[in-house]
């Protein structure tokens, strides 16, 4: 299968959740071009990893990272973020 594969509608921004075990899960996020994931918090430590496309993570705490294929990002516990597309992308989230 393949991430784009996974996200049948043309929405700005659809996540759904690939894999989970016992102790965590690995979830497929598309963001397209000008897309914005909403501010949100996690409860546990989580990476973004960037497969396809570019996107900017920001958070409250002021970081603002671009994000390219290949690049990923550690997420910390309990921080505001969001997340913009700067091109169609597809991203793995891993906590």
């Amino acid at each position: 299968m393949n991430l784009k594969e996974v996200h049948t509608d043309a929405k700005e921004v659809s996540a759904k959740a690939i894999f989970k075990t016992s102790s965590g899960s690995v979830t497929a996020i598309q963001i397209m071009e000008n897309g914005l994931l909403k501010e949100h918090i996690t409860k546990t430590p989580a990476l973004l990893s960037c497969v396809v496309g570019e996107v900017i993570y920001e958070d409250e705490k002021g970081k603002k990272i671009n994000l390219k294929s290949g690049d990923f990002h550690e997420i910390e516990p309990m921080v505001k973020h969001w997340v913009k597309g700067v091109s169609n992308s597809q991203l793995l989230l891993i906590k």
